[in-house]
């Protein structure tokens, strides 16, 4: 069994403690399907992050280094992407169908404005 999270970290990348009632509300995600492969392709960007910072220490050559990490922003756009997709997919949609059933118009306008202000932090 999978060790729960004690910490969660903000978009500034600082880690701050989970409180108790934050413990993960979204259970089931929508990325579960596929988590074998976004771990697989999170590996392969970790390897190609290594990978340039053998390249500075090597002095390597500034236009190969920028080469490189132009492919690593574009396998995390498409990872981000896939996220976003499986999120508005499943979790949007689903709280389209609660929102409905429970005729609270705010379960889907919470949803959406999450997908919204994730869509807003992936373009700074």
């Amino acid at each position: 069994m999978a060790a729960e999270p004690t910490a969660v970290v903000s978009e500034t990348g600082t880690a701050a403690p989970l409180e108790a009632s934050a413990v993960d509300p979204h259970v089931g995600h929508a990325y579960t399907t596929d988590k074998a492969a976004y771990l697989r392709r999170l590996k392969r960007i970790e390897g190609q992050v290594r990978g340039i910072a053998r390249m500075v220490d090597e002095d390597k050559y500034c236009i190969d280094i920028l080469t490189q990490v132009a492919a690593i922003n574009k396998a995390l756009h498409a990872v981000s992407i896939g996220l976003l997709e499986d999120h508005i997919a499943h979790c949007v949609v689903d709280a389209a169908k609660e929102s409905e059933a429970a005729d609270d118009p705010a379960i889907v306008q919470d949803k959406v404005k999450e997908a919204t202000d994730a869509i807003g932090r992936l373009l700074r």
